[in-house]
Order: structure tokens, then sequence, then C-alpha cells
């Protein structure tokens, strides 16, 4: 009986894919479009940034035509829907439109490419200073997500590389990589490098070894079941997407914006229950390039046993057509025989031994009540220069101490002037069709942790003319207390 539905499972797989594949609109309907470019990735770029464009017709594409007029023929078809491509010398400041051609016709970018240029402004670690391995620097400028490596020596006097994958966070105005623990002890200055060959001296600092101490395994939660949502099937809800793409409301939650990128660029795991039979596949929302490039089915190596009934496996989307695609199209978990239950990072921090626990400081307290969707109090007056002095900076995070005053609560914290909303939290049960996501606040010693962007402190160092940072919109809750570690 198993093997029946085993062939039905990969019978229905074919069907879906064949009916999903092709050249997909904004409606989800197969479409003939002929030659089309859709989107590309990224939007602004220097020579030799790896690009990717998404369209149609590309199977018979000889060349592609850059601003300036500047011809490219050596590029790879990875699909009729996808090409890769490096971006060429030549681009003018002003930038403009791609066209890709074939023998039969051409087609022009509906957004123009832009052309970027890395500054450096300063480091967080000054000239003089000293650093250990093991701990973190950053690098302050503009469009800086164009640095691909920064060469520093090893304990043997070689060079020692460290490269864009392994910065601990990559934006366009700051920098952070962690110092190697195996770094040369002594002053030298190191290099900044660029994907269009530019280099940056860094200052002399003096350089010391990484203290004793231990490396802990932190946890950071993207999305965990609630225990409403059961088994996958082939028409399965586990549908999760960047932050304000869902108009449709179809994805099971949606994600902030920095840890969708953390995802895309690093590695994260998913724990799920397990049957008999898991026959998995990690797709996008549309079906189209599939992680691995297969099912994957039980007797993988992919799937670790943790001896209780579950499983995990470990999700890294670098290299793959499927990161490409995500921004558009989601990422989705279907198949059959089992019931995911945490999207999740594992992280490795260093623990100094002897180390001091952290401060907590008070940045704002007082009685703050988000009721009835009428009441949005400003929080966190004269906030920027309280978080400088704090020493606050993008990666820490900051917590709201919440009171519900009834069982059944919401609240999103939202940048001062109604910008953009930071989180929207709930109660169980209470998350309005995927807009909020359940938080256990009791389970969480009563606070909930925002991490800083470098959005979030760039709104915070605004002189704001009400004098906020936060407002809180939502219902029957109050806030009494905004810290930092």
């Amino acid at each position: 009986m198993k093997n029946i539905f085993k062939f039905f499972g990969a019978f229905l797989t074919a069907v879906l894919t064949l009916s999903l594949t092709g050249c997909v609109d904004e409606n989800l309907e197969t479409a003939d479009v002929g030659l089309h470019i859709k989107v590309f990735f990224p939007t602004k770029v220097v020579e030799g940034q790896p690009m990717t464009i998404n369209g149609c017709g590309f199977s018979d594409v000889t060349e592609i035509v850059f601003p300036g007029d500047v011809k490219v023929t050596d590029f790879q078809i990875v699909t009729n829907d996808m090409i890769r491509v490096d971006a060429p010398a030549g681009i003018p400041a002003e930038g403009g439109h791609i066209i890709v051609r074939t023998a039969d016709g051409e087609a022009e970018s509906p957004l123009p490419l832009t052309l970027g240029n890395t500054v450096i402004s300063g480091y967080s670690v000054q000239a003089g200073e000293s650093i250990q391995g093991g701990q973190q620097m950053t690098i302050y400028g503009t469009d800086l997500e164009f640095i691909n490596d920064i060469e520093l020596i090893d304990a043997d006097g070689n060079p020692l590389h460290v490269r864009h994958e392994a910065f601990y966070r990559k934006g366009t105005s700051s920098i952070i990589f962690t110092v190697p623990q195996n770094i040369f002890t002594g002053t030298f200055a190191g290099k900044v490098s660029t994907y269009d060959n530019k280099t940056f001296t860094m200052p002399e600092i003096a350089y010391e070894p990484a203290p004793t101490g231990y490396w802990e395994t932190v946890k950071t939660t993207i999305w965990k079941n609630d225990g409403t949502t059961g088994e996958t099937a082939w028409s399965s809800v586990y549908r999760f997407g960047l932050e304000g793409t869902d108009g449709n409301n179809e994805c099971l939650t949606t994600i902030p914006a920095d840890l969708w990128e953390k995802m895309k660029t690093g590695t994260f795991y998913m724990l799920f229950k397990g049957s008999d039979w898991i026959d998995m596949k990690i797709t996008s929302g549309w079906w189209q390039n599939d992680w691995t490039g297969a099912n994957i089915q039980s007797g993988s190596e992919r799937f670790i046993d943790n001896g209780d009934g579950n499983f995990y496996i470990e999700i890294n989307l670098d290299g793959e057509p499927l990161k490409d695609i995500l921004d558009q199209q989601h990422l989705l978990f279907t198949g059959g025989g089992y019931t995911p239950l945490e999207l999740y990072f594992l992280e490795e921090v260093w623990v100094e031994f002897g180390q001091e626990e952290p401060k907590e400081i008070v940045l704002w307290e007082g009685e703050a009540i988000a009721d009835d969707w009428g009441n949005q109090p400003t929080l966190l007056t004269d906030a920027g220069p309280e978080l400088v002095e704090a020493g606050a900076t993008v990666g820490q995070t900051i917590y709201f101490y919440f009171e519900p005053l009834e069982d059944a609560w919401q609240v999103k914290i939202v940048e001062g002037h109604w910008g953009p909303t930071y989180a929207a939290i709930c109660s169980e049960g209470n998350d309005n069709n995927g807009e909020f996501t359940p938080y256990d606040l009791a389970g969480n010693e009563g606070r909930f942790g925002l991490e800083l962007t470098q959005e979030i402190l760039d709104a915070a160092l605004k002189q704001q003319w009400w004098g906020g940072v936060f407002l809180l919109n939502g219902d029957n809750i109050k806030c009494t207390k905004l810290t930092i570690l």
C-alpha cells in the first residue's frame, strides 16, 4: 500500500511541476509572453558584480546590452527564465535599462540599473586602538554591499581572508565582520576589497590573541508552529514570504526583512515531525527552482534524527537559483509525511571566561497603552542621544516590556513618523489572517526583543519634530519600559 501512495505522490509532483513551470505573470497564471525581462538582482551594481536576470524566452538570447551600449556575450543561461551574468566595465554613472537580444528581437528591463560607488567613511576601531580575535569590527560608509573581501594576517604571517559570505552582517551603510581567532599578534593595516577591484587600506590596529573562553550555541526562532497547522500536503500551507510581499494573504507568516535577508545569505534550520515515509520538496511559491534540484525523501542524509520522533534539516540557499526568486515567489515547504514545527537560526557566540553579565540600560520607563487601535502613544523621547550614549549598534536588541490588559491582544511597533512596521505580535489565535505573529509574552519574561537594524538606528538618530521614535498601535496591551543590553 505504501508503494501505491509513493507512486501517486510522485505522479502528483510531476503533474503539478509541469503545470506550474514556464513563465508566470503576477497573477500566477501560465502565460506565454515571449522574450521578456521581469526583474533583475541586484538593481545597483559595480563592475564584476554577479547578477541574475529573471523573465521569459531566454533560451535563444545571444547578447545582453548594458547602459552605455556595453554589449556582453559571456553569460550563463540557467533556464528559459533565468540568466546569470557579471556586470561589465563601462556602465555610465547615470545607469539605464538592460536589454536582452535574440536573433529575432529584444526586450528591455522595466526598471533601470544604477551604478554603485563604494566609499568607506570610518571604522569602529581606530588607528592605535586594539581588538582581539573573536571580536567584531564595523565598517561605515556608502554602497558597502559591494565589499567582498577583507584581508588580514594569520598567526603564521600568511594572508587571512574574510570573505563576504562570512560577514556577520552586510548592509549598504555598514558591515560587521568577526576578527578570526587565529589572527596575527601585532599591529598592521588590513585591506578591504570590492567586486570592482577597489582597495581600501584599513587603519593600523593592534590585533591581540583571542581570550580564553568557550563557544555557545544561540538559537533564534524565525517561526514556530503553534499546533494549529498539521501535516504537509501537496497543496501545502507552509508558505513563507518577505514582509510586505503577501498581497493575496497566501503565506502562513511573513518574515521581517532583516531575518529574510539572513535566511537568503546564511544557514537556517527546520525542525519537523516525521512519519514512516517523508517526501519533502523545498521550492518557491510558484513551484520553480527546487532547492537541491529534487525532492528529499526518507533515508536522505540531510534528515538528522533527534531520536524523539523529530528531525531537522540544514538549509543554505547560497548559490542556489531558488534564492534569486524568493522575494517575489516566497519559500514553500510541500510534499507529504511530515509536519514543520520550527524555523530557526543556530549561531556560535564566543563567551569569555569571567565575562561580566550584560547590564540592562533603561531607555524609557512609564505607561503607554495601546487600546482599541485608538491610542497611539509616542515612545523614546529624544531616543537618538540615549541610544548613542548606550552604545547601540546594528544587531543589538532592544526590549519592549508589555503587560496584556486582556487575554486577547495585538500590537504593532511602528516607526515614529508612521513609517515602516518593525514588528507586529499578538496573543495566540489572534493573528488576523497572518498579519500578526503569535508571541508568548509570559514565556519571554514579559518582554519582546526587537533587533536593531540600520534603518531603525537611522530613524532614531533623526531629530523628529515631535521628539519620538516609536509608535505603539494596537489593542489591549500596555508598554511599561524600553531597555537595551
